[in-house]
């Protein structure tokens, strides 16, 4: 099989390049160059895409004697991410923009392009499972599961895709821990065996999200209010620099408050507005979201599932609906509050370890709050 193998310069990359190489394919490394000024290096493990990650890259390559390639798709990624990830923001969402490269980058333009030049699959460093399952037709079908290493495990950013992209999409990872993986790279003789992981989010290099999207959007002075008696108890500079569940940062006076901490509960972008509440407001156990993406056949009717809402946060025992009247649309009701859920991020769908699909979360709430009793957990809910 034809295979190209994703290359970003880290170490997890380079073991799944030569993992496919073992397994006898026929590979050809590719660097995505996705940063317009990749001149500038990677601060400590905060950054990516830069010219020494295209450097470090091409070493492994060399190493393994495949061709070695880099792909310019700084345009594409500054209009499908980084453009959307501001926007999103403006739009006072909390959107992530590791899904959105998978699905719009790593899954879409790169594996449309490796396609046209007559690969058949692309191969990346994720650390998730392709499990393939006979089916009672006979028909073999593969599915998305979690890692073995649940430390690691990025199943959550791979929840956007569909069963087509599984098919041509190699994660050779999965069955592995990390401290394995630093292992085999050095007995490899790779370079990179002790590279730094790269975290956060990599075109904000030094970490600062609100600095970023200041210079971007520049400042807005608005209010920040209390959400419960409509006060108006501070002031800001971007309602696109806060999110819900967010505590730090709001810059309160705390001599005027009663003592309780303070948290993001809403963010009102047409309005410039900032809500604010004590915890007890953010706690909601029903979940409405939008661009429903599926690994598989779309779930027909209630399902139990688990819901995750973080990468690496809590799965949740829940029950998930598509919307009669439109199936883009998904309901999720989860059996126990969650804290801090905002518009923008995703919910992903698990069943067991297996990925059922993502959706992004449009609008939270509470049962109580719209007259429906809380479901029994392992009792199917009937209308």
């Amino acid at each position: 099989m034809r295979v190209v193998a994703a290359m970003s310069g880290g170490v997890d990359s380079a073991v799944a390049a030569a993992r496919m190489l073992d397994a006898g394919h026929d590979v050809v490394g590719v660097h995505l160059a996705l940063s317009r000024s990749a001149a500038t290096l990677r601060e400590s493990a905060r950054g990516c895409c830069t010219i020494e990650d295209a450097g470090d890259a091409r070493r492994v390559a060399d190493r393994l004697g495949i061709p070695f390639y880099v792909w310019d798709m700084a345009d594409r990624f500054q209009r499908d991410v980084m453009d959307d990830f501001v926007a999103e923001y403006r739009a006072g969402r909390t959107p992530n923009p590791c899904l959105r490269c998978n699905e719009s980058i790593k899954f879409a333009a790169l594996l449309d392009r490796a396609v046209a030049l007559g690969f058949d699959a692309v191969a990346t460093g994720h650390y998730a499972q392709v499990v393939e399952r006979v089916g009672s037709d006979g028909v073999v079908r593969r599915e998305l599961h979690r890692a073995v290493d649940s430390a690691k495990d990025q199943s959550y950013v791979l929840g956007v895709l569909d069963a087509d992209q599984l098919a041509r999409a190699f994660f050779p990872l999965g069955d592995t821990t990390k401290p394995q993986i630093r292992e085999e790279a050095a007995a490899r003789g790779f370079s990179v065996a002790k590279k730094p992981d790269s975290h956060d989010i990599c075109f904000i290099a030094d970490g600062d999200t609100r600095g970023f999207l200041t210079r971007e959007l520049g400042e807005q002075p608005g209010e920040i209010v209390d959400a419960t008696s409509g006060e108006v108890v501070g002031s800001h500079a971007g309602a696109y620099g806060f999110t819900v569940g967010q505590r730090r940062g709001l810059g309160l006076d705390r001599s005027s408050l009663d003592g309780e901490p303070r948290y993001v509960v809403g963010v009102e972008a047409g309005a410039n507005r900032v809500l604010i509440g004590t915890q007890d407001l953010l706690g909601v156990d029903v979940i409405t979201a939008e661009h429903a993406r599926w690994c598989g056949e779309a779930p027909t009717g209630e399902v139990r599932v688990g819901a995750q809402i973080r990468a690496h946060g809590e799965e949740i025992p829940a029950w998930a609906e598509l919307d009669v009247d439109d199936p883009d649309v998904l309901r999720v009701r989860l059996d126990s509050r969650v804290r801090g859920v905002a518009p923008g991020q995703s919910v992903v769908l698990y069943d067991g370890t297996r990925v059922v699909g993502s959706a992004t979360i449009t609008a939270t709430s509470l049962r109580e709050r719209v007259g429906e009793p809380p479901h029994q957990v392992g009792a199917r809910h009937t209308k």
